[in-house]
């Protein structure tokens, strides 16, 4: 398995118990296919984007760093595009 890092932003109208229940899902679907969440920062948090995103002028930054096979991400990018609630997200190799 390699060591990923995912960061994805959620959207900032989302009150504290579905943010919550979101990141739940999200480290769910990578766990069922196998992967292991290390660790999950939050430390960025609420912040305003550079530029709107789907109208949206702030989002709730999420970092995961993960140890994976390639199966777990390929799930992860194909569930995670279809979820209104991530406004973007980015998974790259953490060496």
């Amino acid at each position: 398995m390699r060591k990923y890092e995912i960061m994805y932003i959620l959207k900032a109208d989302l009150d504290e118990e579905a943010r919550k229940a979101e990141m739940d899902k999200l480290a769910q679907l990578l766990t069922s296919n196998g992967a292991k969440v290390e660790k999950t920062d939050e430390s960025f948090g609420l912040r305003e984007l550079a530029y709107p995103i789907n109208d949206e002028l702030k989002g709730y930054y999420v970092v995961l760093k993960v140890s994976a096979e390639q199966t777990a991400l390929n799930e992860f990018n194909r569930k995670v595009r279809h979820n209104a609630n991530v406004l973007r997200h980015l998974v790259v190799v953490d060496e």
